[in-house]
């Protein structure tokens, strides 16, 4: 499968796309970002530099992932979400100086595989998103979600348990849409194999 990258993307030296990827309209996928087999990159979005992207994920339009992230395979971030990476952001130093790159301690958000991230989230710095959890439009993340949770609001709290296949369950239950099997387990839902 070709990989296509629009004219207007700017894509930096150095980024390694795999098979089938997508960049579309105006796209910054920034230097050392790595973009994993058939990830579509949609209008407008940004990856920072050394951002890692697995096979399978859905970036939509005006998404801003910053340096540091790191998402699984399969994940979907929502239109205009934003994965932040600075738990103190300032401009300036106490005595007034202008801040550099040594003074700045990056804290990327990890996304598990198969979650999604709606639209207009934002995911604060150093976060994780489990795997497979959703996470409602408009929200805003400030602890870590486990898997399979569904998180929704300002702050993002706790509402369920979504399947893989993004239908609700109350575990431990078989899905009746897809099958899959879940159980509750010491620190959430766990799928039972």
């Amino acid at each position: 499968m070709l990989s296509r990258i629009d004219p207007s993307a700017h894509v930096e030296e150095g980024v390694t796309t795999g098979d089938g990827v997508l960049i579309w309209q105006h796209a910054t996928v920034r230097r050392d970002a790595t973009i994993g087999d058939r990830t579509s990159v949609g209008a407008g979005a940004y990856v920072g530099a050394g951002v890692t992207v697995g096979a399978d994920c859905k970036i939509q339009n005006a998404a801003q992932i910053f340096e540091g992230a790191k998402l699984a395979s399969g994940v979907f971030i929502g239109p205009g979400a934003i994965l932040t990476n600075d738990r103190h952001p300032r401009a300036v130093n106490p005595d007034g100086t202008r801040k550099d790159l040594s003074d700045w301690h990056r804290a990327g958000v990890t996304v598990e595989e198969g979650a999604s991230i709606g639209a207009a989230v934002i995911v604060g710095a150093g976060r994780t998103v489990g795997a497979w959890a959703l996470v409602g439009a408009g929200a805003v993340v400030t602890r870590d979600i486990p898997a399979f949770a569904v998180v929704a609001g300002v702050p993002a709290r706790q509402t369920g348990w979504v399947c893989r296949c993004a239908t609700r369950i109350s575990p431990p239950e078989r899905c009746g849409k897809c099958g899959h099997e879940y159980a509750l387990g010491p620190i959430g839902v766990e799928e039972v194999v």
